[in-house]
């Protein structure tokens, strides 16, 4: 759950980050943001997406992701987060790659560095290459 004063509440709040933020689209979301702003989050998810039920666990698993995110991202913002209706049948996993991938492209996370990714070997069948030294601090 978002705390009160990490929320979008009023509708002047959502039209100002909406119309002079920055844009990113990905296939269930579109993330406005708005930076410079203190950090806080708001989230549009219209009927198209589904009926109230699948729009509230919609609305449930955005807010669980955004809330993991905000503390992390590199400058604070203010977020707008509209789902899409492909979001509804999405895992949260799906959205949380989504949403991952908007904040980047907006330079609100960091780029992905090669520490991150697991590393896939060229081979999958090969074995793992087996370390010649051992280095140990005695």
């Amino acid at each position: 759950m978002l705390p009160a004063d990490a929320r979008l509440r009023r509708s002047e709040e959502f039209r100002k980050v909406m119309r002079g933020g920055a844009r990113a689209g990905r296939r269930r979301l579109v993330l406005h943001a708005l930076a410079g702003e203190d950090a806080k989050a708001g989230f549009v998810v219209s009927k198209a997406v589904g009926n109230s039920v699948v729009r509230h666990r919609v609305i449930r698993r955005l807010r669980h992701l955004v809330a993991a995110r905000l503390g992390t991202l590199t400058k604070d913002s203010a977020l707008v987060v509209r789902a899409l209706p492909a979001a509804a049948s999405a895992t949260s996993a799906e959205l949380g790659s989504d949403l991952d991938a908007a904040l980047r492209r907006l330079g609100l996370l960091p780029a992905r560095s090669s520490a991150q990714s697991p590393a896939v070997p060229a081979n999958p069948g090969a074995a793992a290459p087996a370390t010649t030294t051992d280095q140990r601090c005695e």
